[in-house]
């Protein structure tokens, strides 16, 4: 009980933190730049500069009705964190709603803008929430249709992009498009950090002896797959483990000093979940 929570007060203050820097992001580098943006917080700036509704408000009400219809495609607590983004994220623009800098630059305001909101969606969604609006149908494609959360919410946040340019014009677009691609490299560099994974396929003759070692020397578990060389028809039996990048070097020596002939394919990983990994809960 009390691991659960200390994880859940972790939690809150990585959604306090991603709220409240993508607030800024809002009303500090967008709106002053007269830019838009993506998913429900796109259409409340669209209606603020249409009709000077407050963001704040229209926030909660938008995202609430989001959060109504999809409850039921996502697991309890993704829908209660995403509850809580929302009320935060409202009350940060409303707290942050007069607030400026004296930056006339736009490019600077639009790559500012895009560091802020990725750090802050990325927070969030790192703990397993999401700012509502079209991050819950980014999760929902990740879900169950495998596409990258980044990916997905680029793609959604374009399409209520486009429909800003009615309001914002052909110029402030497309600083608006860098600002998103800037946010998204950004999210994607938070929620997955500076350790990117690699997967190994290693053919060799000595493959016992390759195996114990990378299981001894960087403890990681090794797979055997079966396999067959299609020229000699013999059978073969082909290792397979998933590492870190700075294990890539290392795993590289153990091979090569047991067998200088061996066969070795590497891949780059997104997600690895599991022991030694990520949480596959989260």
């Amino acid at each position: 009980m009390k691991q659960i929570k200390q994880n859940f007060l972790r939690d809150l203050v990585f959604l306090m933190a991603g709220s409240f820097l993508f607030a800024l992001a809002v009303n500090i580098f967008a709106i002053p730049s007269e830019l838009g943006e993506g998913g429900v917080t796109g259409v409340t700036i669209i209606l603020f500069y249409a009709l000077g509704w407050a963001p704040s408000i229209m926030n909660l009400i938008l995202n609430g009705l989001l959060i109504i219809i999809g409850y039921r495609f996502l697991d309890k607590q993704t829908v209660f964190y995403t509850i809580i983004v929302v009320i935060l994220n409202s009350f940060f623009l409303h707290l942050t709603e007069s607030w400026e800098i004296a930056s006339n630059q736009v490019l600077v305001n639009a790559v500012f803008g895009g560091l802020f909101a990725g750090v802050g969606i990325g927070l969030v969604l790192k703990v397993g929430g999401t700012t509502a609006g079209t991050a819950i149908l980014a999760r929902l494609a990740n879900k169950y249709l495998d596409w990258n959360t980044s990916f997905a919410l680029l793609f959604f946040d374009l399409i209520v992009v486009a429909a800003s340019w009615f309001i914002i014009g052909t110029e402030k677009l497309l600083i608006t498009v860098i600002m998103l691609y800037i946010a998204t490299k950004v999210m994607e560099f938070v929620i997955e950090g500076l350790n990117p994974k690699k997967a190994v396929f290693i053919i060799s003759n000595q493959k016992d002896t390759i195996a114990k070692t990378i299981s001894t020397q960087l403890d990681r578990g090794v797979t055997l797959l079966e396999g067959r060389g299609y020229y000699t028809q013999n059978q073969k039996e082909i290792l397979y483990v998933v590492i870190n990048k700075q294990e890539l070097l290392p795993l590289k020596k153990i091979v090569r000093s047991i067998d200088t002939k061996a066969f070795i394919t590497l891949y780059d990983v997104r997600d690895v979940f599991g022991e030694g990994f990520m949480d596959i809960t989260k």
